[in-house]
């Protein structure tokens, strides 16, 4: 990693905008983290505005890297996940940055970001080989990191498995629409991640989105081959790797 200073990492969700300045010594936040509703709707220009709040609101006046809901390629805002249609085909990085004064900015997909935070900082710290991340939650994030390099927006959430959707089986938003038991949601998760593992033959699998913390409740009861570990970071895991992003010049 090239810095041991401060970067500032903003994690952008349908719900919420958070943000904080990181140590990337520690992968700590230096302060509690500031968090701005998203706006509704959650246009490209609402959005950068409450990002220009925020950083005002921190005092920070250097770089900012952001994470995204959406396939981010070359700045580019691909997709759009639980956020405005309208960023489809949005430069993202040209609108925050005029947002934010002209200053550097970086802008990568939000599974991502988690991954390199995990990667670094988390429960993939010092592995090495195929880190596979999984964010269980609305829908199923993916990041794929290679010996700490990112492959950026794999998107194994849209597979099809067993002729749905991945995310459309074993999303943790699918447990509780479907009222299913830890142990019929962790079949379900199995087979997602036994299709997966013949794919990439990840060394390890980390496990993150909200549901990770009761990890006790249904990583033992999976089924599949590669060793299956909770994230660490939890909720900071976004804002951590687009610190990490904006410093390292990672820009997908």
């Amino acid at each position: 990693m090239s810095a041991r200073g401060h970067a500032f990492g903003i994690d952008i969700g349908g719900s919420g905008v958070k943000g904080a300045q990181v140590d990337l010594a520690t992968g700590l936040l230096t302060h509690d983290r500031i968090k701005i509703a998203t706006p509704q709707p959650s246009t490209p220009d609402a959005v950068a505005g409450a990002v220009a709040e925020l950083v005002a609101k921190a005092g920070w006046d250097g770089p900012v890297g952001l994470t995204m809901p959406c396939v981010v390629l070359d700045g580019e805002a691909r997709t759009a996940a639980n956020i405005d249609k309208a960023w489809i085909g949005t430069d993202t990085r040209a609108l925050f940055s005029a947002a934010l004064g002209g200053r550097e900015v970086t802008v990568l997909n939000d599974a991502d970001a988690a991954g390199l935070a995990e990667d670094t900082y988390g429960a993939a710290r010092d592995l090495d080989g195929l880190t596979l991340l999984l964010t269980f939650g609305t829908g199923i994030g993916s990041a794929l990191l290679y010996n700490g390099t990112l492959v950026p927006n794999s998107e194994l959430g849209h597979l099809v498995v067993d002729g749905a959707e991945a995310e459309h089986l074993a999303a943790a938003s699918v447990k509780d629409r479907e009222e299913l038991s830890y142990p019929q949601w962790a079949h379900r998760v199995s087979t997602v991640l036994r299709t997966l593992e013949d794919l990439f033959w990840p060394k390890v699998i980390v496990a993150g989105g909200g549901i990770s913390r009761d990890h006790e409740q249904w990583i033992p009861l999976l089924t599949n081959r590669t060793p299956v570990i909770p994230a660490v970071l939890k909720n900071t895991a976004g804002i951590v790797g687009a610190a990490m992003a904006v410093a390292d010049g990672i820009a997908p």
